[in-house]
């Protein structure tokens, strides 16, 4: 199991030449990828979101990648211009009768004297350096999904066991609703009715209605198995989180339908537990790759 919550980083280092990866992911539906690269590596940008999709099913991921290089370009300056400038500077000295402090630094900002030409990148091995980063940041960021998954795995397989409880619970409650309800119509029949002989198989068949209207064996057992169900997913590993959402649904729906057929207190009580322990569960998941 994975949590879509994670970050990783990675650096590849070469030729003068240097790209550092990082991504951070936090939980979505689907997988979201927002991608930012500087604009010498916007050509790599398709390479970046297959690697990422390889390694990663869900989750927004922030990936930032930076690159530095130690050679920006060659600086060259247009002699010609520059000495045209010198020409222009000295002669409005002389003509103006005003002192000539055109130096090295005022011709240097003079426009086009200088010029920085960047050279060609070398696209295959700057894609070999983003590539290199990108592993690595995406095996960081691999590793503390599936260490956070793990504690994940833990508490929501201790959550579901507390909701495995409470139904022991209800199926040890649910016989002795009826009893009861059968005894309280007999104590009331008795106490209307006096000394009065009354029908014991209508009392009977008037308590097997009830039984059968309160009856929750069915959504137990369905509870019990979606129970299961999500335990074995929790275990088989991959991408689990849409698996895992759908089951918690259907388990509060049994949840619900119980606590709607049972007037008892103490069952009521048992379908509150229960469903709070499964709106835990589900939030929990939400954030189950």
């Amino acid at each position: 199991m994975r949590s879509m919550t994670g970050y990783g980083k990675g650096t590849a280092e070469r030729a003068g030449r240097k790209v550092s990866v990082e991504i951070k992911s936090v939980n979505h539906r689907f997988l979201d990828l927002n991608i930012k690269l500087p604009r010498a590596l916007s050509f790599a940008e398709d390479a970046v979101r297959s690697a990422v999709k390889k390694a990663v099913e869900r989750g927004h991921l922030d990936i930032y990648v930076n690159y530095e290089r130690e050679e920006c370009g060659k600086v060259s300056m247009d002699e010609a211009l520059a000495r045209d400038y010198c020409v222009m500077a000295a002669k409005a000295g002389m003509k103006y009768g005003i002192v000539n402090d055109f130096g090295v630094a005022s011709l240097f900002r003079m426009p086009d004297v200088v010029t920085v030409k960047e050279e060609e990148e070398d696209e295959e091995a700057l894609s070999a350096l983003v590539g290199e980063a990108a592993a690595q940041a995406l095996d960081g960021l691999v590793a503390m999904r599936e260490k956070e998954g793990g504690m994940l795995m833990s508490d929501l397989l201790a959550k579901v066991a507390n909701i495995s409880a409470f139904v022991d619970r209800v199926e040890e409650l649910a016989p002795l609703t009826v009893e009861e309800h059968k005894n309280r119509m007999r104590e009331r029949i008795t106490e209307l009715l006096g000394e009065v002989e009354f029908d014991e198989a209508r009392l009977m068949n008037e308590a097997a209605f009830f039984a059968d209207k309160v009856a929750v064996d069915e959504e137990t057992a369905r509870l019990r198995s979606h129970i299961k169900h999500f335990a074995d997913i929790c275990r088989g590993g991959g991408a689990l989180g849409k698996k895992l959402d759908f089951i918690v649904q259907e388990m509060n729906r049994e949840t619900n339908t119980i606590g709607s057929k049972c007037s008892d207190s103490k069952i009521a009580q048992c379908v509150i537990d229960a469903k709070c322990e499964i709106e835990k569960v589900r939030e929990q998941v939400q954030n189950v790759e």
